[in-house]
């Protein structure tokens, strides 16, 4: 398939990136460390990072070698707010968006731990969108996709960005942390029972959101379908693609899986909303 061959190629080169840039004056508390080992489960044949002891959080910025749409999207790794999946849904999914146009954004957000993390999520955004004239991008093209708890933390932005759940410091923190657009794959935590979480406070300007997720996830298919529930209530745009099987934590590394066509899903939705358009 053309898009598997696309991704293939992609991971095996490495990626256009413009370094790491902190997301905070002197936060750096700790040593992070690759807590994966042998007795680990692989994906799709490969080891993967699973990163812990986050505690110096930063953005590294992926730009399309050519054909730039001026879009970008901050990538939320999942990991269960304990360790981050560096690679599997952090790398090689901005190495996806560069090859449709986008701008990949890889945020390192602090674990183990919520608080942290979400005050990273909007530091990271208002950083983005007050750079976006001088990084190319384009201010009111600017989404989140999240993997599994970053599922969550993407939807935790979509959901509250009026005020900074930290005191301001600077420029980057007086301009809108809101995203454009929202990408929620194998999301976790979005779910309390029959209800969305209460943390998630839905509205009409929650952004248009697109859902990925496989009956089989064994985090709970529910998690998609609640969610999706409250989004069309509150009349936001949402589209949610269902899968049999698939099960949690396959990124977008081609399988027999019919989910691992998800991709192309996406791309065709990005394409609906206008921010493929150059």
């Amino acid at each position: 398939m053309v898009t598997e061959m696309r991704l293939f190629l992609f991971c095996l080169v490495s990626a256009c990136c413009v370094g790491q840039i902190p997301l905070w004056p002197d936060k750096d508390i700790g040593a992070e460390h690759d807590t994966t080992t042998d007795k680990d489960a692989l994906v799709a044949g490969r080891r993967l990072i699973r990163l812990g002891n986050v505690t110096k959080p930063e953005l590294t910025l992926y730009r399309p070698v050519k054909n730039s749409t001026g879009a970008a999207v901050l990538v939320f790794p999942g990991g269960g707010y304990n360790i981050l999946a560096m690679d599997l849904e952090g790398t090689e999914v901005c190495a996806w968006l560069q090859s449709i146009g986008v701008t990949g954004v890889l945020v390192k957000y602090r674990v183990p731990g919520r608080s942290g993390a979400f005050e990273d999520a909007q530091r990271a955004m208002g950083i983005v969108r007050s750079k976006a004239a001088e990084w190319g991008i384009d201010p009111h093209k600017i989404g989140v996709l999240g993997f599994s708890a970053g599922g969550h933390l993407a939807a935790a932005l979509s959901n509250h960005f009026e005020t900074r759940a930290y005191a301001p410091i600077d420029q980057a923190d007086t301009v809108s942390c809101r995203p454009d657009f929202a990408l929620l794959i194998y999301p976790a935590y979005l779910a309390q029972g029959d209800k969305v979480a209460p943390e998630l406070k839905i509205t009409a300007n929650t952004p248009p959101t697109f859902l990925v997720q496989t009956e089989d996830d064994g985090v709970k298919v529910e998690n998609s379908l609640v969610y999706y529930a409250a989004l069309k209530q509150a009349k936001v745009p949402v589209e949610m693609h269902l899968y049999p099987s698939g099960g949690h934590g396959y990124g977008l590394r081609p399988t027999e899986k019919l989910v691992t066509t998800w991709p192309q899903r996406a791309e065709e939705w990005l394409r609906s909303l206008g921010v493929l358009t150059k």
